[in-house]
């Protein structure tokens, strides 16, 4: 990949945020991915050695979902990319995707997730996150598509990297990558109690969370953290919250 293209993605993207385009770094670079790409839609996610950190950001509802499902289930695209430290492109889910990932691979297809391209963000061998883009029909990306991709992953990797530089003494997380972490582990939980309580899968006890959020116009994390509370239920063969 051409280190004059990364400088120029991050210029642009700092030339964004500079003029109040609205969003920060991780924002404004996923939105420019999905146009140069092009793609459907963006998700920037956090790594750990034991799989998905949590979402940074997503460019809408369906890459937020692609995020939130590996997240939930421990399996994806992103967290064989993340693991094997290549990216992992799948231009037919619904063909290649069943067998290797079968709980993702079902609730992405209903979410309209058609084909999904996953770039490992790292230096040397650690971990710091994840570029998702996916398209809502099937198709590879082409050699220029796939250069594009592939600067964009690096320049999300310099974005990262130059969060965590912004951290105060005292303080291990820049409090975006912080929040990730958070929303994780109370998305996770929230997840698992739905499972028992509606009986439901994994994968399903997440689409039943998202569904309530988009339902009521709120954040994932906050339904989340209404489910952990246990101001919300989710009872069983209903797909309705009490």
């Amino acid at each position: 990949m051409s280190s004059l293209r990364v400088r120029q993605i991050l210029a642009d993207v700092m030339t964004d945020v500079m003029a109040g385009e609205g969003g920060g770094l991780p924002e404004r670079l996923c939105l420019a991915c999905a146009v140069a790409v092009p793609v459907s839609g963006v998700g920037l996610a956090l790594m750990t050695a034991t799989g998905h950190g949590g979402t940074i950001t997503a460019t809408d509802g369906a890459a937020a979902v692609m995020e939130d499902l590996q997240q939930a289930l421990g399996e994806g695209p992103c967290v064989d990319a993340s693991r094997d430290g290549r990216p992992v492109l799948q231009s037919d889910l619904a063909v290649t995707g069943t067998s290797r990932w079968p709980g993702f691979t079902a609730a992405a297809l209903e979410a309209g997730i058609a084909a999904v391209f996953a770039f490992p963000l790292q230096v040397g061998a650690i971990r710091l996150g994840m570029l998702d883009l996916y398209r809502d029909t099937t198709g590879p990306l082409d050699r220029r598509q796939l250069a594009e991709a592939l600067a964009f992953a690096e320049a999300a990797t310099t974005i990262l990297l130059h969060l965590q530089d912004k951290t105060t003494l005292g303080q291990p997380l820049h409090p975006r990558l912080a929040e990730a972490v958070e929303s994780r582990r109370e998305i996770h939980q929230a997840t698992g109690m739905i499972t028992v309580q509606a009986a439901v899968g994994l994968a399903e006890a997440l689409l039943l969370l998202q569904a309530s959020a988009y339902s009521s116009e709120r954040p994932l994390i906050d339904v989340a953290k209404d489910v952990v509370a246990r101001r919300l239920r989710f009872a069983p063969e209903d797909d309705h919250h009490e």
